[in-house]
């Protein structure tokens, strides 16, 4: 549960949605996450796991290919300005937009397949059938991401109100552009 609550790409994500672009928009980033948690999920349990987890090539190659995502909605948000006229655009985001974000975010996390690959045998009855444990313990696991991001969206709605200035708004998309710069230079910077 504590993986969960870090925050991390998504959860910054997830709170920037909220109060830039409103809770509705910020569900449909946080149904894109869960979504991509549980597809990274499910092929830790495959072949294609394996591979990931121990070829060196393909997981860097996985890694800068999230560490440039990351960049990419760093730059976006850095560039971005609290003016009214950009804040709306930035609203009018289409939810679509908003959950391929959040998709992506969690799809290019090379590293969250090494979690699960490392975590989840440990919940495993090597007695009982394996599919139906892993599946339980994957939708589980991103029901719980879908809740504490509901959590901070919420949260992250109620907050709007003392962020809503031009001035307020250009300083958190520098701080929010900053933060995911960070993640995807740790990401670089991050071996296995």
């Amino acid at each position: 549960m504590a993986t969960i609550l870090l925050p991390g790409p998504a959860v910054m994500l997830t709170i920037n949605n909220s109060i830039q672009r409103g809770f509705a928009k910020s569900l449909a980033g946080i149904c894109g996450v869960a979504l991509g948690i549980l597809i990274v999920a499910a092929v830790s349990a495959s072949s294609l796991g394996v591979i990931l987890a121990s070829s060196v090539l393909a997981f860097t190659v996985v890694k800068f290919i999230g560490a440039a995502y990351l960049f990419y909605l760093g730059y976006k948000m850095w560039r971005t300005k609290g003016e009214s006229k950009i804040g709306k655009s930035i609203a009018a985001s289409s939810m679509k937009k908003c959950f391929l974000e959040g998709f992506f975010v969690s799809i290019t996390n090379p590293k969250a397949v090494i979690f699960f690959m490392s975590i989840f045998p440990q919940f495993i009855n090597v007695e009982n059938a394996f599919m139906p444990q892993f599946m339980l313990l994957v939708f589980t696991f991103s029901l719980l991401v879908f809740m504490v991001h509901i959590s901070y969206a919420v949260f992250s709605g109620l907050a709007k109100t003392k962020l809503s200035s031009p001035k307020s708004m250009t300083m958190m998309n520098k701080v929010s552009g900053g933060v995911f710069f960070g993640f995807g230079a740790g990401l670089v910077a991050a071996g296995k």
